[in-house]
């Protein structure tokens, strides 16, 4: 695909990456708190799970279609494992 899609798809996946850091870090600050509100220790787990699986669908159909939606898959699992 071309050099801007792919390097609009790599931003996202970035920011995702960066955004689900940040949510698990607050799940562990929470964790590490005396005084965290246990619901809403379990709320914000959940939802940091939630996220970091919904993005993971997310990016894998971004990178095929960033790779230009070849005909196998394979293509784009084989870069996935470099």
């Amino acid at each position: 695909m071309t050099d801007p899609i792919m390097q609009a798809y790599l931003e996202v996946e970035r920011t995702m990456r960066q955004y689900n850091d940040v949510l698990e870090a607050q799940v562990q600050a929470l964790r590490s708190s005396e005084s965290s509100d246990p619901i809403k220790l379990e709320r914000l787990t959940q939802g940091a799970k939630a996220m970091r699986d919904s993005s993971s669908i997310y990016l894998s159909y971004a990178k095929f279609v960033a790779y230009g939606m070849p005909d196998s898959e394979e293509l784009v699992e084989g870069d996935l494992q470099s």
